[in-house]
């Protein structure tokens, strides 16, 4: 081990959104904070990359949590902890959504607006719809009553309760429940059922069934409360800024430093040490990796605790996706194009490979982004590592081709002419995903392996292993980058409890 005058307070695996949220809050606190990142910039999924004068960003670009209001812009809270600041650009449309039986749905940032949308097409439904989303309305409202730390803080939860009881007792009332049962209360047309389906799938990877309704509250009612906003200069812009404000506090980041094993001693997590053979001590190390990297790759197999087999027995991980970055000729967008679509055209496919596609389309909010005269596609469908392994260079080579025409093919219903006006192209699979971010098989995160009570069998920060914490999207409350923020956050305030600095 190295001499005590090196160790650190907390040394945060990974510079995910949820890693670099720890990282600059315990900073912003006076810790003395370590985070090592494998990769060459931060942000992992919510990274960039820039080919021939395009900025592309590895992930979606449908940001929530950088509003001005409210508690739940945890992204904005963030950057204030630490005194940075970015210019964003409103977003008026969530998804454009191009769905089977002729569903042309657009989801506008005013909720009214969009109420108007959908019951054009349900009528008979106008009260059901109003009352399945007021009460997701309910749910936002009680998460946007109160400051988001860490549940596992018994005096933070007291102190909660008492300042708001009501919308404390109503979180309780929606952590077992699950969209689709509240959805069908209210909603019997089968055909509407499959577009909340959709609702939930474009961002949980699982139907209404399996979505809890505390995620669901966030989503669809913050979109119409603060909105989508996307950071101008791109998603990685945000990691990039976090970082910043690290440095300012106090907090360092080493890039190529890849974590070999957490270092266990008496049963106590005590330090890292990197592929290099660089070890650091720490009194408390949070890891940024999935749940599958940290318990099976940074800690062995044999050391797995009892709750995190159950965990793996209940979660399974989601697919990976094949993304398509495209640059083309201003010309291929029709006028009024919004950011953001999902395409599918069969419900029997909607969570199959390669069923439906999501596009996002930065460029039409962010037009430096791109050279003058183009914009930026991209496309991206589930899709799994099986699919990518065993094959020769060749082999691989030419089965990304084929799935990119095929995936252009359907994409020209939407952007006639894509193919003619096509600029740039890159593809990447699941092994991209794997090899770039570091996630076992490329995997967006955990999904239930069945119905599950709501966020019940979500873990929280601390693990069973002491001095072991986890953050990000297989910790409370799942994907997304507002959702991993919020992890960010939870784990933050519960490691500075326990080093009694906040």
């Amino acid at each position: 081990m190295t001499n005590d005058n090196f160790v650190f307070d907390a040394i945060i695996i990974g510079s995910g959104i949820g890693g670099l949220v720890t990282a600059t809050q315990l900073a912003a606190k006076g810790a003395k904070v370590l985070v090592l990142e494998r990769y060459l910039i931060p942000g992992g999924s919510a990274g960039y990359f820039e080919r021939q004068g395009y900025r592309f960003d590895v992930g979606a670009s449908m940001i929530f949590g950088l509003g001005q209001n409210g508690t739940t812009n945890l992204l904005t809270r963030a950057l204030d902890t630490v005194n940075v600041h970015l210019e964003t650009i409103v977003d008026p449309v969530q998804i454009h959504y191009h769905l089977p039986d002729n569903l042309d749905i657009k989801v506008d940032r005013v909720y009214d607006k969009f109420l108007q949308n959908l019951t054009a097409y349900f009528p008979q439904e106008v009260k059901g719809i109003r009352h399945f989303y007021n009460e997701c309305w309910q749910v936002f409202n009680c998460l946007n009553s109160m400051d988001l730390l860490s549940l596992e803080e018994p005096r933070y939860l007291m102190r909660v309760f008492f300042q708001h009881p009501l919308a404390c007792l109503g979180l309780v009332k929606y952590l077992p429940k699950n969209v689709g049962d509240v959805a069908r209360r209210y909603i019997k047309d089968p055909l509407l059922l499959k577009f909340i389906d959709m609702e939930c799938y474009c961002w949980s990877v699982v139907p209404a069934n399996m979505t809890p309704m505390i995620n669901a509250g966030m989503v669809f009612s913050d979109r119409h409360y603060g909105g989508v906003n996307y950071p101008k200069g791109g998603v990685g812009i945000i990691a990039q800024k976090l970082v910043e404000g690290l440095e300012k506090a106090g907090g360092q980041i080493q890039y190529q430093a890849r974590v070999k094993k957490i270092l266990i001693e008496k049963g106590r997590a005590v330090g890292v040490e990197l592929a290099s053979g660089q070890i650091y001590q720490g009194k408390r190390i949070v890891s940024n990796a999935t749940r599958w990297d940290t318990f099976g790759k940074l800690i062995p197999i044999e050391e797995i605790p009892n709750n995190e087999k159950k965990w793996q027995q209940r979660y399974e991980k989601s697919p990976s996706f094949l993304s398509l970055h495209m640059g083309v000729k201003s010309s291929v967008l029709p006028n009024n194009s919004e950011c953001h679509h999902i395409l599918l055209e069969d419900w029997a496919k909607m969570t199959a490979t390669a069923g439906t596609i999501f596009v996002s389309i930065p460029t039409l909010l962010d037009p430096g982004l791109a050279p003058e005269g183009h914009h930026i596609i991209h496309a991206f469908t589930p899709d799994w590592i099986e699919d990518w392994q065993g094959l020769s260079t060749s082999e691989y080579e030419a089965k990304k081709e084929a799935a990119a025409w095929r995936i252009t093919v359907r994409l020209e219903k939407i952007f006639p002419g894509l193919d003619a006006g096509l600029d740039y192209l890159e593809v990447g699979t699941p092994r991209t995903h794997r090899r770039f971010l570091g996630r076992q098989d490329g995997t967006y995160g955990p999904i239930p392996r069945r119905k599950l009570w709501g966020l019940l069998g979500m873990p929280f920060n601390r693990t069973a292993i002491r001095g072991l914490y986890c953050v990000g999207d297989s910790t409370f409350p799942g994907q997304g980058l507002n959702a991993v923020a919020f992890s960010g956050f939870a784990c933050a305030h519960r490691i500075a409890v326990d080093l009694r600095i906040g």
